[in-house]
This record gives C-alpha cells, structure tokens and sequence, in this order.
C-alpha cells in the first residue's frame, strides 16, 4: 500500500511566487465566526453512512443505556448485560447479518451504527462487539450455512451469549504461535480441544467471566499428525445455570482498568470433545476420515485470510476513538470558551482561557488532528465495506484493508488517549471529575492501543508492507536501485516544490512570510509527507539487503536493529494517509468560507506533523533552517486564525447534551462568570468596594511626591 504520487504539475522554480504571501490573503474574504457550514462539516465528518449514524446516535440518548458511574463492577456488568437486549429489542445489532437473519448484509453501515455506542457508555460498547462483532461474525464468516442455520438466530437475539477465544496469556498478538491444540480423533469423528500448559489459557475474553454460554476458540488443527495451522472452533462452555461444562474451567478477570461493565475472563479447556462438523469449516474442513482440505493452498494466506474476516474491530475502534476525541474536545473547547483565569490585558475583566496561545496550541491542534482521524477512518470504513459486500473482495482488496486498518487504528487510538488527557488537563480539577466523564473515558479507552492488535505490532505489518511494495518495485530490494530512485524522486520535489535548502534560503531573501507561504502549499507538504516515508523506507531496506541469503540469525539481527524505525516509518505513512484523506475532505467542501476554514485545519495538520520531525527535515536538507525558523510561527498564527471557530468546528461533529452529559459542556461555567462579574461591577459602582493596598500605597507615593513639589 504505497503512498499516492505526490500531486504533478507545471513545476515551478519557486512555488511561493505562486501563492499570497500573507496569511491575511488566503481567501478573498475572511469568514466570521458563525459563517460555517455546520452541514457540510458534518456529512463529512460522519461519511458515507451519515443518516445510518445518526438514527444510532438518537437511539443513544435512551438514558437507560447510559453508564452510572457510581455502580460497583458487579452491578455494571449485569446493568450492560440488560443494555444489550434493549439493543436486541430495538433492532441495533443485526445491520451486517444476511437478510434471513433479519439482517440487511450492511457491513459499513453496521460498523458505523456501532462506533457511536462509544456515547453512551463504551463499556456497552465493547462488550456488544464480543457478542455480535467477534463471536457472531466468527460464525457468519468463518462457517458456513449449517453453522448459521444452527447458532447464529440464538447469538443475535442474545439467547446464546458467546465469547472470543483467541487471546493466550503466552502470546497476545502472535495469533499464530497459539498453544491450544484441536486434535481429530478419525475413531469417534470429534475434535479434543486441549490446554496443554497455564501460558495457553484463553484470557482477557469479554463474556467468559460469567455470561457466555459458548465460544469461538481459535486453535492449532492437528489430524493424522499434521499440524495445519490456527482454525476456530465453536465450543460449548457453560449449562443452561452458568455452569462450565465438563472439561471447561476459567477465572474471572475482576477489576480492571477500565472497561469494567464487561466479564472478561480466561477460559481452559482439558480434553474437551466436539462433534467435527463444531469446526467452522469455510477456510478449512476435516472429512470424517481426517483428511484436511482446504480451499486455499498456502497455509499462511489462510492463516491471514481467516484473521481478516475479523478485521472490522479495528475499524470500529478506529471509529469509536475518533468520537471519544471530539467528546473530550467538546468538553475542553466549551469550558476554555467560558472559563476566565488571569488578568492578562485589562485589570477588570479576565482573560478567557481559549484566548490563551498555549491553550489554542494545546486544543485547537488536536482538533485539527482528530479531524485527520475522522476522515481516515470513514475511508477505512468504505473500504471495509467494498470488500465485505462482495464489490471488492480480491485477495489484492483484503489486503490493502488489512494494510490500512494497521496503520489507521493505531494512530487513531493513540491520538484518543493523549487529546483526552490534554482535554482533562485544560479543564483543571472540572476536567478530573467524574460528572464530566473524561477521566473514565480515558480508562475505558485505555485498552483500545492494545487489544484488536497491539498498535506497535500493527505498524510493524505496516511497515513489512512498505518493504513489499519496495522489493516489488526494485526486485530483491536492491539498495542501489532504491537509493538512486529515491535520489531521483528527490530531485523531481526538489525541482517541483523548491525544497532543497538553498533554493529555499534564496527564494525567501529572508522574508519570513515567504517561508511561511512555502508550508502552506498542499503540493509542499504531500512532497514532505511523502519523501520521509520514500526515504526512511529505503534506508531500511538498505540495511536489510545486506544480510540477504545470509543465515536466519543474521536476517533477524539486521531486521531487529532497525524495528523501531520500521515502526516509526509506519506511522509516518500513517501520517501521509490522514493528510491525503484531510484533503480529499477539503476539496468535498463546496462552501468557499467552510473549505477556506478546513483548509486552514488540514494544514496545521500537516504542519505540526512536520514540525514533530523537524530534525529530520533539516538534516536531511529538505527544509532550510530559515524555514524550520518560521515554521513555528507559522503554525501559532493558524492556531489564532482558526480560533474563533474551535466551537463550531468541535460541534459539527453533531453530539447533543443527551450524548456528551457534562457540565464542561453546559452554561453553568458562564452562569458562573457572569455571577462574579455582575457581583464586582455592582461592588464598583456602590463605592463601597476596599481599596486594594497596592492601590493605596500608589495613592500614598503620589501624595508624597506632590507635597514634596509644594515644598
């Protein structure tokens, strides 16, 4: 999944000659505050499935469904156990299962009603994508009729509650190397799911803990002493009075650092036996007299084929963690708009806290980033779609989705728990309270960087893929060829962007606002973007060329030098997405004033990305240190510019009262500061107000010096 070319064109020897050179000139006429098209920002925001998002988001404001913070874990649990049949009864759950199942085969639609439970409570959240996400879907796309005919009606009306038994305590997100062994027995046709040790047990599976009755358990197939690979299992787990079955033990999770209305817990299995037709067998059957077949050949492709039937979790956090961003922004953006702190500029009034340059940079650039999040995971959302409906379902397709998943929901869900934790610190103590939800929410979401794929270990897929794609492109990874490519592209933006350093330091004849208007060109930065990826990729590959046809110890010790970097590069072209996507959005706008504002947005996007490597850029001679100077700046003035629209920008994304449920995002800050103003203007004008003794011993310093004139 390679980077788009960056944009092509007449080049020009010095692009600023081509752009205002004043931020006052972006536009022919500076919108105001107010001036924005709330509905075209949102039907962006909310993409394709606006309207689906929209029916699940008023479903959403059912204060039924909603999180009571002061329940103990045992009472949210079953309070989410409840929540989830008000799902069932109102129709919520079965969007992406067939039509005979009361479903409408609307995969994207499904994944975009779930990502807006997150509102509510994402504790309800989580635990009905175990139900309907993971242990439902395992059904629907690895088995096949039978498996639905007979399991599926009862798992989508919640009368078969079920958990997802992938995760061993030994080996998280190597699914791969998985110790559970499913082993035939050609002489009674059963499969005996086996433990074999305590690192193999199933752990931190929603629904295992108390309520689920079965469970989909991934484990090694063996039949005739062959071992083909990682397959899933349903396995029954627990009677009809919540009783483990013969040969099924567990242990409850108990308190854990968010997420608490959920029973995760560890499932073992010793000797359990299961009818063979129990293996669902899309991918991979077993005959009843243990010959295996399967339709695809290559045991690892159906390895990564079975995994990415799955991978609609990490669209739907991509999704939910986006919406949990622009909650806590809300939050923080309504508050610092209200709140007053410091007499800045005038000795009557304070200042009001989004005044405040630190404050914009600290809040205005994250909205600007989350903006980014919005629309690269509605584009993972389309492409999930156009894959599971069946329009785009290549081999090529999945794994371009399995590509973007990696990168988009890692940085997504990062980006989640650093802006609301900036959104909790920005509001002080209001912003630690448990009425204004952020703290939990930040818990909750605690795991989302972990689970569906640890994000690190998600880049580094990324970043094997951008390896790939260059061995495609240059054979067995030729460094030569790599390194004269990569020169020659440079050369190509050097030419077309200005970016070397010493055209950039005459072309600006040391004008900052030249330098500034350098940044602000989307062909400048997508030349940025793209050229880090391109040349950090290749340096890798450098590396790893070396130690081909060497032994396996040596290859390893090459790769594991440069993992960290594989990884940074991975969310560097995880960057260049978002910024590609941010600009796609941009030209969908047809609103001048709406796409002049979103334009300002997606450049400082764009340029705090760039100013968090700036080192790179200077050292690699892709930004003069003249530029790198005003860059700053730069990015502070856009902040300013875009801050009399932080609160319209923050509400387009369309959440009412009933879902964000803070007192941040009231009136009461403002009832509060209009109390203290009208209580010290009314003091004032009485007379009666105390003389402050800075005030009397200026009065005094005076008297003296005029008596000492008189004298």
């Amino acid at each position: 999944m390679t980077a788009a070319e960056p944009t092509t064109g007449t080049p020009a020897t010095d692009p600023t000659d081509s752009v205002p050179h004043d931020i006052d000139q972006i536009a022919p006429e500076h919108p105001e505050a107010g001036a924005l098209d709330g509905a075209a920002l949102q039907e962006a925001l909310l993409g394709r499935w606006a309207d689906v998002r929209r029916a699940s988001r008023a479903l959403m404001k059912d204060p039924a469904l909603h999180r009571d913070p002061l329940l103990g874990m045992d009472e949210h649990r079953e309070r989410v156990l409840d929540q989830l049949r008000i799902l069932v009864d109102n129709d919520a759950i079965a969007r992406a299962f067939p039509a005979r199942f009361g479903g409408e085969d609307a995969h994207g639609a499904s994944v975009a009603a779930f990502s807006d439970i997150v509102t509510a409570d994402p504790s309800l959240q989580i635990k009905a994508g175990v139900q309907w996400g993971l242990f439902s879907s395992a059904i629907l796309h690895l088995g096949t009729a039978e498996h639905h005919e007979k399991w599926l009606p009862d798992a989508l009306t919640l009368q078969l509650p079920g958990a997802f038994a992938m995760t061993e305590i030994g080996h998280g997100s190597d699914v791969a190397s998985i110790a559970t062994t499913a082993t035939y027995d050609e002489a009674s046709e059963e499969f005996v799911i086996h433990t074999p040790f305590k690192g193999a047990w199933k752990d931190y599976l929603g629904n295992a803990a108390l309520h689920g009755r079965a469970a989909t358990v991934f484990a090694q197939l063996i039949t005739k002493g062959v071992n083909h690979g990682v397959h899933c299992f349903f396995v029954p787990i627990r009677d009809e009075d919540g009783n483990f079955l013969p040969g099924v033990g567990g242990e409850d999770d108990g308190l854990k650092g968010g997420l608490n209305g959920i029973d995760n817990g560890r499932l073992h299995f010793t000797e359990v036996r299961i009818p063979r037709t129990n293996l669902l067998n899309r991918y991979g059957d077993v005959a009843a007299d243990g010959t295996y077949s399967s339709p695809i050949a290559s045991p690892g492709r159906r390895f990564f084929t079975m995994l990415g039937t799955l991978v609609q979790g990490r669209v739907s956090l991509s999704l939910s963690a986006t919406g949990a961003s622009f909650l806590g922004l809300q939050g923080a953006i309504t508050y610092g708009n209200q709140r007053r702190q410091f007499n800045a500029s005038s000795p009557d009034r304070e200042e009001v806290l989004m005044d405040y340059q630190n404050h914009q940079r600290r809040l205005i650039d994250r909205l600007a980033r989350t903006y980014a999040d919005a629309f690269s995971a509605n584009e993972l959302l389309e492409k999930f779609d156009e894959v599971f409906s069946g329009r785009g379902d290549t081999d090529h397709h999945r794994q371009e989705l399995e590509t973007l998943a990696a990168a988009v929901k890692p940085v997504t869900t990062w980006n989640a728990l650093d802006t609301l934790q900036e959104a909790r610190e920005a509001c002080g103590g209001q912003g630690f309270m448990a009425r204004n939800r952020v703290t939990q929410l930040r818990a909750d979401l605690d795991v989302f960087v972990t689970f569906e794929g640890d994000n690190n270990v998600l880049l580094q897929l990324v970043g094997k893929r951008l390896l790939t794609d260059y061995s495609k492109e240059f054979g067995r990874l030729d460094v030569g060829a790599v390194s004269k490519y990569v020169a020659s592209q440079a050369s190509e933006a050097l030419h077309r962007a200005g970016l070397h350093k010493v055209v950039q330091s005459v072309s600006d004849r040391s004008d900052e606002r030249r330098s500034a208007n350098w940044f602000k060109d989307p062909q400048v930065q997508q030349s940025l973007l793209t050229d880090r990826v391109r040349s950090k990729t290749a340096d890798i590959a450098g590396t790893l060329q070396k130690v081909r046809g060497k032994d396996q110890a040596a290859q390893a010790a090459a790769f594991n030098s440069r993992q960290h970097e594989l990884i940074e590069v991975a969310r560097d072209h995880a960057a260049l997405l978002q910024w590609e996507a941010f600009t796609r959005a941009v030209e969908g706008i047809e609103d001048e004033h709406t796409r002049t504002v979103l334009t300002w947005l997606r450049d400082l996007f764009a340029l705090r990305t760039v100013e968090d490597d700036l080192g790179w850029y200077v050292a690699h001679g892709r930004v003069s240190s003249q530029r790198a100077r005003a860059l700053r700046g730069y990015i502070n003035r856009l902040a300013e510019r875009l801050r009399p629209f932080a609160q319209e920008l923050v509400e387009a994304y369309g959440l009412e009262q009933e879902h964000l449920r803070m007192e941040l995002t009231t009136d009461e800050e403002h009832a509060r500061q209009a109390e203290a103003h009208a209580h010290y203007a009314e003091l004032g004008a009485s007379g009666d107000a105390p003389v402050h003794e800075r005030t009397l011993r200026a009065r005094q310093k005076a008297a003296k010096k005029a008596n000492k004139s008189d004298a």
